[in-house]
């Protein structure tokens, strides 16, 4: 197993009376793929979105415990540089409207006070490469955001999170919206990712999870059941209760 990236210590999770995470502690690899496993209503992207603090926008949402990102408690950093440093992509695309496709790229690095042309050229150019985009828009850098395929778009929510240069990636569900020609390339997208950044996926779809991932964790109610390698985890799972989901018993 690589070095540790992400620890959650205890982590709970509420929105008003109603708890959603129970005592969640789970360590993230540096430069893998974890999925987070479960079925709806379990906290996967509850869980996901305490690990970039946007959890605690939500009305009436607390949280406990402690998330680290390498030992650092990130509760006592400045939230937006937390978010430089984890990049989310969400479930459905969402480029900015009224954007064309360099500018959507281009926002995270101006927020960062890059504002030379060439400096924002080459991390537009490199963000769009990332996210295996480039070829596909290069002619069309003026065109809105909102003109791109479905698949495109999330794509380039990937590049306009990958252009500020995070150390881990947060995936919510991010093919759920798409067909499967543009799920290939996105899947095929993460894999490469992985060399470069801890990539967290929250995914219904077990088969994708079993594809693209190194690690995974099954959450069930709330609490986390089991973690381990994905490969572990599916074929030779300790928990009975594992076991019945990630063979379809339930979920």
């Amino acid at each position: 197993m690589n070095g540790v990236k992400v620890q959650t210590v205890g982590l709970n999770a509420w929105y008003g009376r109603k708890q959603v995470l129970y005592d969640v502690s789970l360590d993230v690899p540096d430069r893998a793929v974890t999925a987070i496993i479960g079925p709806s209503g379990c906290g996967k992207t509850t869980f996901l979105r305490c690990l970039n603090r946007l959890h605690e926008e939500a009305p009436r949402a607390r949280m406990s415990g402690t998330v680290l990102l390498d030992g650092e408690d990130l509760s006592t950093k400045d939230v937006v540089s937390v978010r430089f440093r984890v990049g989310m992509v969400f479930q459905k695309p969402s480029p900015f409207p009224n954007m064309s496709i360099f500018e959507n790229v281009a926002a995270g690095l101006r927020l960062l006070g890059v504002h030379r042309r060439e400096e924002l050229d080459d991390g537009v150019v490199d963000a769009l490469q990332h996210a295996g985009l480039w070829e596909e828009v290069e002619g069309i850098l003026d065109a809105p955001g909102t003109s791109l395929s479905g698949g495109q778009q999330q794509r380039l929510c990937i590049a306009r999170a990958l252009a500020v240069r995070p150390e881990v990636l947060l995936l919510d569900e991010p093919c759920s919206a798409l067909d499967p020609m543009a799920t290939t390339k996105i899947e095929n997208l993460i894999a490469k990712l992985r060399s470069e950044y801890s990539v967290i996926v929250v995914t219904h779809n077990l088969a994708q999870a079993l594809r693209v991932s190194d690690y995974t964790a099954f959450l069930y109610l709330g609490k986390l059941v089991e973690t381990g390698t994905t490969d572990g985890v599916f074929h030779r799972p300790v928990e009975k209760l594992t076991e019945n989901y990630v063979n379809g018993r339930f979920g």
